[in-house]
């Protein structure tokens, strides 16, 4: 890779914690307080604090204390394309129907990022084949049966097997809460071989 500094530089990360059956949410699109722990929210927190802009769809958010100034982009049905978001100066309205990703990042001035993907589950399956890569965080012995899943696909699929048929390979697994077995493992695109 060229170290060029006008080489256009893009990072695509996603983040979720999913139940033992692969949910991010229940079946009313709530996250639980099973699904809530400090350990990882710090881990959440570290990676997005170093995100160029996140994107999501517009029932999923982050509240950090950085959140309101974040650039962002929120995926919608209720436009044709890429609008600004008028409760945000800091936010464009996108839908992947009408507008590509590259128009979208470019209307927020954010063509060349580091960008973290938040969700939901259309979210986060849109960006299934651009992943650099996606940090899995599991919490075992928790079932949100119903519930909504990390990617399309699941239950179907488990989330690693989703992961791995889109060419992302899981790295070491690390464990965020002992006491609750929260593990974390960092799934990597391999990058393309130099020619």
């Amino acid at each position: 890779m060229s170290n060029d500094a006008s080489v256009p530089f893009r990072r695509i990360e996603g983040y979720a914690i999913v139940s033992e059956d692969g949910m991010i949410a229940d079946a009313k699109g709530n996250t639980p307080d099973t699904l809530k722990f400090e350990a990882d929210r710090r881990f959440f927190e570290s990676g997005i604090d170093g995100v160029d802009l996140v994107v999501h769809g517009r029932h999923s958010r982050e509240q950090q204390p950085g959140s309101g100034s974040r650039r962002r982009l929120i995926l919608t049905r209720e436009i044709s394309g890429v609008a600004a978001d008028r409760s945000n100066e800091n936010a464009v309205l996108w839908n992947p129907a009408g507008a590509s990703f590259e128009q979208a990042l470019t209307a927020l001035g954010k063509p060349d990022s580091r960008i973290g993907i938040l969700g939901g589950t259309a979210v986060f399956s849109l960006f299934l084949h651009r992943y650099d890569v996606f940090h899995l965080s599991r919490v075992p012995r928790v079932r949100l049966p119903g519930g909504r899943p990390v990617f399309q696909e699941v239950p179907m699929r488990s989330p690693e097997g989703v992961l791995a048929t889109h060419g992302l390979r899981p790295g070491s697994r690390r464990v965020l809460d002992p006491a609750h077995g929260v593990t974390v493992v960092s799934w990597l695109r391999s990058p393309p071989s130099d020619r």
